[in-house]
């Protein structure tokens, strides 16, 4: 099991941003604006999906996972608030959030179902954002240009996915979750998670005006194809994941735990499971 830390972020997010807030790169902003409006939905979901899984064990096995369930709980309805507050700047600025409403919609369709597979989606989900937060980290230096409380903001919340990545896989295999439906999953994950967030993102390039423009899809190939690219350097971890005996804590953490050790004047520890 994972000890998890519940942090309040200690930064203020009530002062407008740039609309280019990433550096002045229109790709990146709108990307990275497009991964943040799905977080309220996403984050709740997660939630829902780990507490009814965990309701769902055998009580003898509860236990086990308790104090861990409590800490993911506390991360991710931090992350949720936090995310909260960046995208009503984002609303000010004349950003439209048409991810969130349709993720509500498919979730809503869950309702019912067997709770192994809210948690395959999430531990899916999950495996995504650790792969993500891994790679943001290592790259770092991309945020040099932007305002150090939102990359506070990234570099924490990519810190405390790869904490967390194993909750709701070991759930899922704790209630008898199988392999077959955990692949199945990912490949809907996979396709859902990409779809959505190239379609938020054109939306919000072409309401930042940049969407027809040469240099923002120069950017983005540059982003995902570069030698540092995210595609180049997360395609080999997405792909560990179909393995049948993959677990998430084969991926290390290291960055994760450095990062959080060295800005702990950035939070305060709100809790400790």
């Amino acid at each position: 099991m994972t000890d998890l830390v519940v942090r309040r972020l200690l930064i203020d997010l009530s002062e407008a941003f740039p609309r280019r807030w990433f550096a002045g790169d229109a790709f990146q902003t709108a990307l990275f604006n497009a991964l943040s409006m799905s977080f309220p939905v996403g984050e709740q979901f997660f939630i829902d999906s780990v507490r009814n899984g965990f309701k769902a064990l055998p009580p003898e096995q509860q236990p086990r996972f308790q104090d861990e369930v409590q800490g993911f709980v506390g991360q991710e309805a931090t992350h949720r608030r936090i995310h909260g507050l960046f995208n009503e700047q984002l609303d000010r600025q004349g950003f439209v959030n048409a991810w969130g409403p349709r993720a509500a919609r498919r979730v809503a369709r869950l309702q019912g179902t067997d709770p192994r597979h809210a948690l395959a989606i999430t531990a899916a989900n999950e495996h995504f954002t650790a792969i993500f937060a891994e790679w943001m980290l290592a790259q770092h230096a991309r945020l040099a240009g932007v305002q150090p409380r939102l990359a506070a903001m990234w570099l924490w919340h990519s810190a405390e996915e790869s904490e967390h990545k194993s909750t709701a896989f070991d759930l899922y295999l704790a209630l008898g979750g199988n392999h077959a439906w955990r692949v199945r999953w990912m490949l809907a994950v996979t396709f859902f998670f990409t779809f959505d967030l190239m379609r938020q993102t054109v939306n919000n390039l072409w309401r930042d005006g940049a969407l027809f423009r040469w240099s923002t899809w120069r950017g983005a190939a540059s982003f995902f194809f570069g030698r540092s690219g995210l595609a180049r350097q997360c395609f080999g971890p997405w792909r560990a994941y179909f393995a049948r005996h993959f677990h998430p804590s084969q991926q290390h953490s290291t960055r994760a735990a450095h990062w959080l050790a060295a800005h702990g004047d950035l939070y305060t520890v709100v809790s400790q499971r």
